[in-house]
């Protein structure tokens, strides 16, 4: 036999078998490689943040990052404005399971801001750039006894992605979405020149950068409002069977403010465990649950326990603890990635190297991989009002079936940016995660997207921008309000200088 023909057979079926091992037995390299990896990862940004915090040096760089910022924009500028911006980052770092094409082909602008700039305990601010991110901040404030009113789960999300996208918590239905808690943003413009924007000052800009996903201009930095934070969340589980009967009691645990943490697990169409929390200085030590030890059950595993034992049950969870209380297991996407990542012995010896980094995930997937999980995998958020949650929940259980749902109530503030009710009242909303492969023999990505999509536009929701969004461009802004947004592109001369929201993030768009 040819030697370059036997070679050339040897190479093929060595890709074809890693090709193998990658899609279906993608735990050995998941556990080989990426968890050793992510932990290196976090130790060099934790003692990063760390030292350039202690070191108040952060400030002083900052200014000079922002004028670099602002020389690339005018270099861009003066090479006559041939294609569009947009950040440097690689589309592999980003928590979005998308990896949007448009960054080989716009003017790449590099943004190296990753720090907390500056905690203000008088005027209950902190002042952070775009790119720290949620364990960064946690780890921070908490330790100086403050915290976020709004604090989205994932230790990975940025301050830029939730500002630019959305993002919620289970405080939410007291305090609103992030952008809610968010008093000023930094902004460098399609002209280089740099703006503050606040609720008085360039207030229509103010209120049209959330969900314009760094359309309008770069964020380089952002003054989010801070509250007092209590060593311990007294959580309360209450499994509760029935869908009418989940959907009265969660709406009623969502009116009442005496709840600082509201959320429900929804394990099948008609059984939930629905979880009440405060804060509070104080925890009875024989209900002591730290949760976000290596070796404990993942949260939404533990949680199941309530419903399968049918008791209610009242735990003290350390804050910080309660807030990523998802992220070990990525929300339950963990078990889909590590079959046996729960398990005890797995958790003991290695569950400390958990999760491994969604970055990575996404850099290793390959193509293969992304197929598989856009045909037969859902990672959705459909922001619904709270008095259509009952026909949402069947309208998810019909289209896809993914179970848990999780159900994180909100209260929607009026306003003129892209996201806000119906009419000039405050409403109460919840929105519906999806993650998982659904259990429908019908599904089909795409069909059974746009059907979920049209439901949402009819009850007049929306649906978070980081997932597939299969809708067409008119669909697209009868289900968003872009008066403000279109009327500041064509003032801020964006229209050349950055793609539409739609053509950055649609499915059915051209990247």
């Amino acid at each position: 036999i040819n030697p370059l023909i036997f070679l050339h057979r040897s190479l093929l079926s060595l890709v074809r078998g890693l090709d193998y091992v990658l899609v279906h037995q993608r735990w050995i390299f998941v556990c080989l490689f990426l968890l050793p990896l992510s932990v290196v990862f976090d130790v060099y940004y934790y003692v990063r943040a760390w030292l350039i915090f202690k070191m108040c040096s952060a400030p002083k760089l900052h200014d000079q990052r922002v004028r670099d910022i602002q020389r690339q924009v005018r270099e861009w500028k003066k090479e006559g404005s041939k294609s569009f911006m947009c950040t440097g980052r690689p589309g592999w770092l980003t928590v979005s399971l998308r990896v949007g094409k448009y960054k080989k082909t716009h003017k790449n602008i590099m943004i190296n801001m990753m720090d907390i700039l500056e905690v203000d305990t008088k005027r209950q601010v902190v002042r952070v750039e775009p790119l720290a991110n949620m364990g960064q901040v946690t780890a921070l404030l908490n330790s100086i006894g403050w915290t976020l009113p709004v604090l989205p789960e994932l230790d990975d999300l940025t301050v830029g992605g939730l500002v630019m996208g959305t993002g919620i918590e289970s405080s939410s239905h007291i305090y609103g979405l992030f952008q809610h808690i968010c008093v000023a943003f930094e902004l460098v413009l399609a002209d280089g020149s740099l703006v503050r924007c606040t609720e008085d000052e360039n207030s229509d800009l103010f209120h049209a950068v959330p969900w314009s996903c760094g359309t309008l201009g770069f964020l380089v930095a952002a003054e989010i409002k801070i509250i007092p934070a209590k060593a311990w969340v007294k959580l309360r589980y209450e499994p509760v069977r029935g869908l009418e009967n989940i959907c009265k009691r969660f709406t009623e645990a969502s009116q009442n403010k005496q709840n600082a943490f509201v959320e429900g697990l929804q394990y099948s169409l008609d059984s939930a465990v629905i979880m009440t929390g405060t804060m509070t200085d104080h925890a009875e030590p024989n209900k002591v649950n730290r949760i976000g030890l290596h070796f404990k059950p993942w949260f939404f595993k533990h949680v199941e326990s309530y419903l399968s034992g049918d008791y209610t049950g009242v735990e003290y969870i350390p804050l910080r603890q309660y807030y990523h209380r998802h992220t070990r297991s990525i929300f339950w996407e963990l078990q889909d990635i590590i079959p046996f990542g729960n398990n005890p012995v797995f958790r003991w010896l290695f569950g400390w190297m958990v999760p491994p980094k969604i970055s990575l995930l996404k850099l290793t997937q390959g193509e293969t991989i992304r197929r598989l999980y856009e045909q037969h995998h859902v990672v959705q958020d459909m922001l619904i009002p709270m008095k259509h949650l009952q026909a949402a929940i069947m309208q998810f259980h019909q289209e896809i079936s993914v179970y848990p749902l999780w159900l994180c109530p909100f209260l929607l503030q009026p306003g003129r940016g892209m996201v806000h009710p119906k009419g000039q009242q405050e409403e109460l909303y919840v929105d519906i995660g999806s993650y998982g492969e659904p259990r429908v023999k019908h599904f089909e990505a795409k069909a059974s997207t746009r059907r979920l999509e049209k439901f949402v536009r009819d009850v007049h929701g929306f649906q978070m921008l980081y997932a597939d969004v299969y809708m067409d461009r008119e669909e697209f802004w009868e289900m968003f309000d872009g008066r403000l947004y279109h009327r500041l592109r064509e003032e801020l001369g964006c229209k050349e200088a950055f793609p539409e929201v739609y053509d950055k993030i649609c499915k059915s768009a051209r990247h």
